[in-house]
């Protein structure tokens, strides 16, 4: 039996049992009225800025300061003097963050890396406040200040950058498949007129519908899409090979295609874009987790045994303008 399958099995089943007590219902899309009267053309859209390259950030101002050295006024001095970090993360995403059914808490390799972060602001361990949020929801509890950060399998691209702040890369994905143990499909270009689910506003939906033949069919998270899968109502599931083998770990019949991952999908922790000085620290923080050996140590508790041997952790890359 594999590391995972008890914890995996009565999360499934919980899952699947408040599924059949709620309803899902979905609407065909309406056709509009033919218009009497030609329609005015749409304005352009408005031009993006460029952000670089997406994945440097703001390096570090020095060493790490300790806890009793905190700059005055800085975010981390407000959020050690409201004495707790407040999180935004998914409770259902094995091997990243998703809740113990047995202890009641949230783990995983996300969760780690905050609890490194809260460590370096208040110097001893501090229970974080983790809001479990959907990745649609992502930006927008940064954006209206409900979270100071999120851990939620996040990639970092230039399109969030426009709205959000990210730290330096703490772990390097890729896009692939899960299908049902018989199936022949190596890819998305396999499953041509099948129904492939992904998370809503997530990269894996974007990629996705980039492949016109299949039939994309969103969901609140990656454990909605397995749960449409265990019920027959899609065909696959489309996601990184981090969220996929911790659906894989929960379900005997699927598995994830051998194919190489057609997508690359670096993961940062988002922080709102007027706080640069705690992502200045959060990556202070990541920079001692590359060296000191815990990110590797976090690596080989969560993910080795389905992802194999830990690679080198992704070197972080300075030089964005403050």
């Amino acid at each position: 039996m594999r590391k995972h399958s008890l914890l995996a099995a009565l999360l499934t089943a919980a899952l699947l049992t408040a599924t059949a007590c709620g309803s899902s219902t979905y609407e065909a899309t309406q056709v509009p009225a033919k218009k009497t009267t030609p329609a005015p053309s749409a304005a352009p859209p408005a031009p993006q800025p460029n952000c670089g390259d997406p994945l440097a950030s703001y390096a570090p101002t020095g060493p790490l300061p300790g806890p009793n050295a905190l700059p005055a006024g800085s975010t981390m001095a407000k959020i050690k003097a409201r004495g707790r970090l407040i999180a935004g993360v998914s409770a259902d995403t094995l091997l990243l963050g998703s809740r113990n059914p047995v202890t009641g808490t949230i783990e995983g390799f996300d969760i780690d890396m905050l609890k490194a972060v809260s460590l370096a602001i208040f110097g001893r361990p501090v229970p974080i406040e983790l809001r479990v949020i959907s990745s649609a929801q992502r930006i927008p509890v940064l954006q209206n200040g409900s979270v100071d950060i999120v851990a939620r399998n996040m990639t970092i691209n230039c399109d969030r950058w426009n709205t959000i702040a990210f730290s330096t890369e703490y772990y390097r994905a890729g896009q692939k498949v899960m299908v049902p143990l018989n199936s022949t499909a190596q890819g998305l270009a396999d499953l041509s007129g099948k129904r492939v689910c992904a998370p809503a506003a997530s990269t894996s939906l974007d990629a996705l519908r980039k492949f016109p033949k299949v039939v994309a069919v969103p969901a609140d998270t990656h454990t909605g899409c397995l749960v449409l899968f265990q019920q027959g109502k899609v065909d696959a599931i489309t996601g990184d090979d981090t969220v996929l083998a911790g659906l894989a770990a929960q379900d005997p019949y699927a598995k994830v295609t051998k194919a190489p991952a057609f997508t690359k999908e670096p993961y940062g922790l988002a922080m709102k874009k007027d706080t640069k000085d705690l992502v200045q620290f959060v990556n202070a923080v990541l920079d001692q987790l590359r060296t000191d050996g815990q990110w590797k140590a976090s690596y080989d508790h969560w993910l080795a045994p389905d992802l194999g041997p830990a690679p080198a952790p992704p070197k972080a890359i300075y030089g964005r303008p403050l």
